[in-house]
């Protein structure tokens, strides 16, 4: 999952040089759903209300983040989007502690391993937005958007998965109502701009087959049988990706700072959770 989502930055950042972002990703999810339906329509011709309720509020997270990263890249680089969004490595737990402080119940507690990735990813944040090298602009700015929503997204699918025994109904409500989202928001936000030439298709089926319903249903059925934090670590190797990929596909630079910086962020998200495998990481900071 984690390879194929790192190729897709690169991919997309060249279907958006021809194609508006929200029209690109109501066709996306519009193939999605339909791919969706046609394959598992026997699964999905009756779900219960809490489980569309709970795949709209997935729905809402993957749409939201899906969004920002899009009209992010429009604006930033493959790389530098990479590693922005890799920030919910670190997010995750955090996000995951208040969440389950506010449905109380007990949270994991944040340890000194996850203040101290903060602060390293922080650095390292700094140094790939330097003014020596690219400074910080809009589509940094929604990429760590994407980052929160996506962290949220995250949380919520481990608590979710073992009251859903479904995945698919869960997965094809998410799609759907990006489908429907993307193309409200187009027609009420957007000035069209759309292009069919071989490559988009081509792209397009890559996107939609294995970088969203092929991806995604291993991560609605698996992620359950992980932790956020491990399943979070796994992601952190996307930036990676993205950026080798950017780099020999686009020609993309991002200088020794950049280098630097993408290398603390790397550290920053494995001191976070590698956190309980070291004494003097997993000292509890905000006990849970």
């Amino acid at each position: 999952m984690t390879f194929v989502w790192g190729s897709t930055f690169v991919i997309t950042k060249g279907i958006l040089e021809e194609n508006s972002p929200l029209w690109y990703t109501t066709v996306r999810f519009a193939f999605a759903t339909v791919l969706t339906f046609a394959i598992f329509y026997r699964q999905l011709l009756h779900f219960s209300l809490k489980t569309l309720w709970r795949g709209c509020i997935l729905g809402f997270f993957l749409f939201g983040g899906f969004i920002a990263q899009t009209i992010g890249l429009q604006y930033t680089t493959a790389s530098k989007s990479a590693f922005f969004t890799g920030f919910l490595t670190i997010l995750t737990p955090v996000m995951q502690f208040f969440f389950y402080r506010i449905l109380q119940q007990k949270p994991h507690p944040i340890t000194s391993g996850n203040i101290f990735g903060v602060l390293l990813a922080t650095v390292g944040l700094y140094f790939l937005t330097s003014p020596e090298g690219s400074e910080f602009n809009r589509g940094d700015g929604l990429s760590l958007i994407c980052a929160v929503l996506f962290a949220m997204y995250i949380v919520y699918l481990d608590y979710v998965s073992g009251f859903e025994p479904q995945k698919m109904q869960l997965l094809f409500i998410q799609f759907a109502f990006c489908a429907v989202g993307g193309a409200i928001a187009a027609l009420l936000f957007e000035e069209f701009r759309g292009s069919w030439s071989a490559d988009y298709i081509l792209a397009l089926a890559y996107l939609t087959i294995f970088a969203t319903i092929i991806t995604m249903a291993i991560q609605t059925r698996y992620q359950g049988d992980s932790t956020p934090t491990r399943a979070a670590i796994i992601f952190a190797m996307e930036p990676v990706i993205a950026g080798i990929l950017a780099f020999f596909v686009r020609g993309e630079v991002i200088g020794i700072l950049g280098i630097v910086g993408g290398c603390l962020i790397l550290f920053g998200l494995l001191a976070s959770e590698l956190s309980d495998q070291f004494t003097f990481l997993k000292k509890e900071i905000i006990a849970g």
